[in-house]
């Protein structure tokens, strides 16, 4: 499927090396003030090339908004909005026309669509996020008018963690770090492999503030369940953690549970979400990233004859696909949010007696 959200959607369309990406956003309100320089940032804080840390590809994206808009404003009607490509290097991804590479989704795409598109990926590369980021960055500027905020940054890159989480410092960092003072080893570590020709893994902390109680869908919709379901939606991301996450198995009844008092709890190991419902306090998502999977090394694989062979990958990759997922993270949180937000309107007799 290509489509997320059950009222506030997003349907992405394009290919890595194709001749645009995009989306389409259904559900927005009619009357959303729509702040084009802001979505045009979040698809810079995104976008490739920026640094050493990132693949050299080069991308304006730049993006167009065909519809859904009338003067500054949502219309309540579908917003299309499309980034063209303007950088691909096909070329670079000859040698592997009949292969597959390892640890990418060529192999289980060729198997399930008999179709092989080698040019970067095709609609499995990670180049597919900025329709994502697009759509996200509507969904923010919704979340904005009720005081939902959402921040992100790196909190482990090769096993390198944190050890304090400063989200301010991470928006001016070039790996989005949230400790300063551990973000030159980390640095060091994704550089590193990048001189190796290897890459490395990372772990997004994503965090929404402002989020009221109520919103979560059970029990076939709760609100951490998509939350990791989007997140595990984002390419080369391998498991997600709300609140404690796994250490919580480790932890007693009496040391997991979130203290209540008349001002709000006492601590926040559930990750601000009860029975797939948020209670309130802050939303704690931790996404983890494997390493990217494009390396300069020679490996072993298959053709699509089937047949044993060694290849060595050309072309421009992020050494630590974890950095630029950060955006992505922040995207998908925001999509999840102002979709169960729409949902919960009409979970009341008091909300319908407002609107009729």
């Amino acid at each position: 499927m290509n489509t997320f959200g059950k009222r506030f959607c997003i349907t992405t369309f394009g290919e890595s090396h194709g001749k645009a990406l995009g989306c389409i956003v259904d559900g927005v309100p009619a009357g959303l003030e729509i702040d084009e320089v802001f979505i045009q940032s979040e698809l810079d804080r995104r976008k490739p090339g920026k640094s050493k840390l990132e693949t050299a590809r080069k991308e304006e994206d730049r993006v167009e908004i065909l519809s859904g808009i009338f003067e500054g404003f949502t219309t309540g009607t579908p917003i299309m909005m499309v980034i063209f490509n303007s950088n691909q290097k096909s070329r670079d991804y000859d040698n592997i026309k009949d292969l597959f590479r390892p640890g990418h989704a060529d192999f289980t795409y060729f198997h399930k669509y008999g179709i092989r598109d080698y040019r970067g990926g095709g609609r499995s590369s990670a180049r597919e996020t900025v329709a994502r980021v697009a759509g996200g960055a509507i969904a923010k500027l919704m979340l904005k008018t009720v005081g939902i905020e959402i921040e992100s940054g790196l909190c482990e890159v090769d096993g390198i963690k944190a050890n304090s989480y400063d989200f301010e410092y991470a928006k001016s960092s070039k790996l989005y770090a949230l400790d300063r003072d551990m973000e030159s080893q980390q640095e060091e570590a994704i550089l590193s492999a990048k001189r190796k020709h290897d890459s490395v893994g990372g772990v997004v902390l994503t965090i929404a503030k402002g989020v009221p109680k109520g919103l979560g869908e059970p029990i076939y919709y709760k609100l951490d369940a998509i939350l990791a379901e989007a997140m595990m939606g984002i390419n080369a991301c391998k498991g997600v953690e709300i609140g404690d996450g796994v250490s919580s198995s480790s932890l007693k009844g009496s040391e997991n549970n979130d203290g209540i008092t008349p001002n709000g709890f006492t601590s926040n190991h559930s990750g601000g979400i009860l029975g797939g419902i948020s209670n309130g306090d802050n939303i704690v998502v931790k996404a983890h990233f494997k390493p990217t999977p494009s390396i300069f090394q020679e490996q072993d694989t298959v053709n699509t004859s089937n047949q044993p062979m060694k290849f060595e990958l050309k072309g421009r990759h992020d050494p630590c696909v974890a950095i630029r997922g950060s955006v992505v993270c922040e995207a998908m949180m925001a999509l999840v949010l102002a979709d169960m937000i729409l949902l919960n309107m009409g979970r009341k007799m008091e909300h319908l007696n407002k609107i009729y």
